[in-house]
């Protein structure tokens, strides 16, 4: 199984970044590359099995299920259901921490899968950097000093 993991630190209180993050369907708040989400079946973005269709800049499509979501800790766990990306077995986690040390929060992201060996290091730059430090980038840029 090929594993990505990115953690970074925002300069803003857990209960901020966290309540950002934990609407599964707002990605397209602080992903600066999802530009369109809604979930389907008219569910709530908090429950557990809900899945969000969304779209990136470039066109892409995924469709990702929510598998786990926990407000202690603050976390939440999904998959990849199809994705222009050649991806199988597909299992994110996203995890968030307060530092005690002047309101900060750590957060966390790593994601498991098989891909094509070929693939493998492509995925892992652009998923590691390209999707979860530019996403923790731009959460940064809303968050920090609120």
């Amino acid at each position: 199984m090929t594993q990505v993991f990115t953690s970074s630190v925002i300069d803003a209180p857990l209960e901020v970044v966290w309540d950002r993050i934990r609407d599964f369907n707002g990605l397209p708040t602080w992903n600066p590359s999802v530009v369109e989400s809604h979930i389907e079946e008219g569910l709530s973005s908090a429950t557990v099995g809900c899945v969000r269709n969304f779209t990136l800049a470039d066109g892409g499509k995924l469709r990702e299920k929510l598998l786990a979501l926990s407000d202690s800790p603050c976390s939440c766990t999904y998959s990849i259901l199809s994705s222009p990306m050649p991806v199988e077995d597909y299992v994110a986690t996203l995890r968030c921490l307060p530092i005690t040390d002047g309101k900060r929060t750590y957060v966390e992201w790593s994601a498991e899968f098989r891909c094509p060996a070929e693939e493998e290091a492509g995925l892992v730059e652009g998923i590691g950097q390209g999707v979860f430090q530019a996403s923790f980038d731009r959460l940064r840029e809303l968050l920090e000093g609120r």
